[in-house]
């Protein structure tokens, strides 16, 4: 079943924002690694992984309807 969730990428990341984010389309129970899959990013981009501001892995699953945001490994000095 088809359902939408909003998904967010930051800073490098942006590149990789398919042109509906705002509501993008997936499958119920997808997986976060499956949703990187989709948008073709390589998931040791994603560093940081919210599901409605709580961090998730990898692993965690979509119903539809959560915000989602993805934040790169942060350099610094």
């Amino acid at each position: 079943m088809k359902s939408q969730i909003q998904l967010k990428l930051f800073a490098t990341l942006q590149e990789f924002t398919p042109p509906s984010a705002d509501n993008y389309t997936i499958d119920q129970g997808i997986s976060i690694f499956e949703l990187l899959e989709q948008i073709q990013m390589p998931r040791e981009k994603a560093k940081l992984i919210f599901i409605n501001g709580v961090k998730a892995e990898l692993t965690s699953t979509l119903k539809g309807g959560e915000r989602v945001g993805i934040f790169p490994p942060v350099g610094g000095g």
